[in-house]
């Protein structure tokens, strides 16, 4: 389930979404003289991490791992990310629209226990 096709659309989704939402928090928060600058650095940092940690042969990845990690410690990650840009939209007092991110990521890592699961064991 957690590479199906349908499962990767949505989590791709997810993951546009929460580069957009960390833009728009750094946009909001990077002051006059660094808006710009931090709108664009904080969503490019995060999909550097999302790119580089990887497990080596995730099926719902390419299964390459430039930088190859622990299954436990790739779910970390990924949570951590997802967690961060739901503070940024509470922190922008978005408080439907954190509701309904929190909830979709939620749904995704249930819908996702087989991942999950394969993550843990690696």
């Amino acid at each position: 389930m957690g590479a199906h096709p349908a499962n990767l659309a949505v989590r791709f989704l997810l993951e546009v979404s929460a580069y957009s939402i960390l833009g728009l928090w750094g946009w909001h928060r990077g002051g006059d003289r660094f808006r710009v600058l931090v709108a664009l650095a904080i969503p490019l940092f995060s999909a550097v991490l999302w790119g580089t940690f990887a497990v080596p042969n995730d099926p719902s990845r390419s299964g390459t791992a430039p930088i190859p990690v622990p299954g436990p410690l790739r779910l970390a990650l990924e949570c951590g990310f997802f967690a961060v840009a739901s503070w940024a939209l509470y922190d922008l007092r978005f408080t439907k629209l954190t509701a309904i991110f929190g909830t979709a990521v939620v749904v995704h890592y249930a819908l996702s226990y087989d991942r999950i699961r394969w993550l843990l064991g690696q």
